[in-house]
């Protein structure tokens, strides 16, 4: 017993408990991984990376993007972005004309009137469209 240490420990004894602590922590790791994996939402993405140091995530195929439908009018820039106020019988004015949403977001930044809102308007579209229903 004098050689097991002051409080009576086999050293083998504790390294074999260590060892089995750290494979028990490290699957435990693995797991939480793959939970984080199937969640992963925004601000657990940087927990799951940081989790996946230590434990790397199973391999996964190769995610393929969805298949484009084609440019719509606003992708490829074909129209303009309007100011546009709706009056109390639905029908809608434009009142400014911008050629970038930037500009157009930048001009409307410090309205306070709900009726007068922005929006994309493609090219041969009448403004008749902004009408309220």
């Amino acid at each position: 017993m004098a050689t097991n240490g002051p409080f009576g420990l086999d050293p083998e004894d504790v390294e074999r408990a260590l060892r089995e602590a750290g494979i028990e922590l490290r699957d435990l790791i693995g797991k939480a991984g793959g939970y984080l994996e199937r969640v992963d939402g925004a601000s657990i993405g940087s927990l799951a990376a940081l989790l996946g140091q230590f434990a790397p995530p199973p391999q996964q195929k190769p995610r393929t993007p969805p298949a484009s439908e084609g440019e719509t009018a606003g992708e490829s820039g074909s129209g303009v972005w309007v100011i546009y106020t709706v009056d109390a019988g639905g029908a809608a004015r434009v009142d400014q004309v911008f050629p970038s949403e930037l500009e157009a977001l930048r001009a409307h930044r410090d309205n306070t009137d709900d009726r007068r809102r922005v929006r994309f308007l493609p090219y041969g579209v009448p403004a008749g469209v902004l009408d309220a229903p």
